[in-house]
């Protein structure tokens, strides 16, 4: 998000500016100090009271303990709530988030509604039913178990194995990096060189490797950017990035060998060979028999290889 451009689209029908603390595509932190200075600005023009809502689902567990300096939450004057899933960076299965307000006036009573069947009023602002406590049980143990310093220590962690992944991607210099070191330990990265095959087949090829990368276009605006991306939790050591590292370059290595699957040399090859241009139909039928024809003699090649060499008896 553009603060200026967001808040130049603010008008008197405004509810609130949502700025997202901590983006799904990369894991950057948008910049909540400069969005609010602009809105208090608007504000004291327009004599209108826009607040500002911090969706910190994945950042309000990070930013705390790595960027204690980063303004962001109710220490700017317009944030008025902020939500954040326990189960991300909190280190709790899922099933448990938050939503807090700055004051108890910030909350509009025409959103709680009261329940008494228990025995007592309950004023509750979320949908209600039935649901195990277990998770906020979990929560609760790892806050009390863990605290500050455990937490700084887990997510000082992440950062650190998101910069080996990183610092690893970059050294085979066919990657280009889409996150920020500051953020999220998401590491969202694309291929220099498309021409032949992209991040899809990547991901693809990865999997049978064990891992399962996403690729994704990007967004309204830079949809022709597509981009893999890695999330550092608590659990992916060191020694997994460097593993990580290897198996990519491994599957670049096999892709290098292999045809583009939308070959458009292929294509002309056709129209030179047979005179005819062929359809698209046709040309991805052709491609296809070659790579089940590449796929079938491998297969072929491994099962030689594990059953080793064969020997012929003659019965004399």
């Amino acid at each position: 998000m553009d603060p200026l451009k967001a808040v130049d689209m603010v008008d008197e029908n405004t509810i609130c500016v949502a700025a997202i603390l901590g983006s799904t595509y990369n894991g950057e932190f948008e910049d909540v100090k400069l969005l609010n200075d602009l809105l208090v600005e608007k504000n004291k023009e327009t004599g209108w009271d826009t607040p500002i809502h911090v969706d910190a689902a994945s950042g309000g567990f990070i930013a705390p303990f790595l960027y204690p300096e980063l303004e962001w939450d109710f220490r700017l004057p317009l944030v008025k709530s902020i939500n954040v899933s326990g189960h991300k960076y909190g280190l709790v299965y899922a099933g448990i988030g938050w939503v807090i307000w700055r004051t108890k006036e910030d909350l509009p009573e025409e959103l709680i509604f009261h329940i008494n069947y228990l025995g007592a009023d309950q004023p509750t602002f979320t949908l209600n039913f039935s649901k195990g406590s277990s998770q906020i049980i979990a929560q609760y143990y790892q806050l009390i178990r863990l605290g500050f310093e455990g937490y700084r220590n887990v997510m000082q962690n992440c950062h650190d194995n998101a910069m080996v992944l990183k610092e690893g991607l970059e050294n085979t210099g066919r990657f280009t990096i889409a996150s920020k070191d500051v953020g999220v330990p998401v590491v969202a990265f694309s291929l220099k060189d498309r021409s032949r095959h992209d991040e899809f087949e990547v991901s693809e090829m990865l999997r049978r490797f064990g891992w399962i990368v996403p690729a994704y276009p990007m967004p309204e605006g830079a949809k022709h950017v597509s981009v893999l991306r890695v999330v550092i939790r608590e659990d992916f050591s060191r020694t997994l990035a460097e593993r990580l590292v290897l198996d990519i370059v491994k599957v670049l290595a096999e892709l290098d060998t292999l045809p583009p699957k939308n070959s458009s040399e292929n294509g002309e090859k056709g129209k030179i060979e047979s005179g005819v241009k062929k359809t698209a139909e046709e040309t991805e039928r052709e491609i296809a028999t070659y790579w089940r024809n590449i796929t079938k003699a491998r297969k072929i090649k491994l099962a030689a290889n594990q059953t080793g060499p064969s020997v012929t008896v003659v019965a004399k």
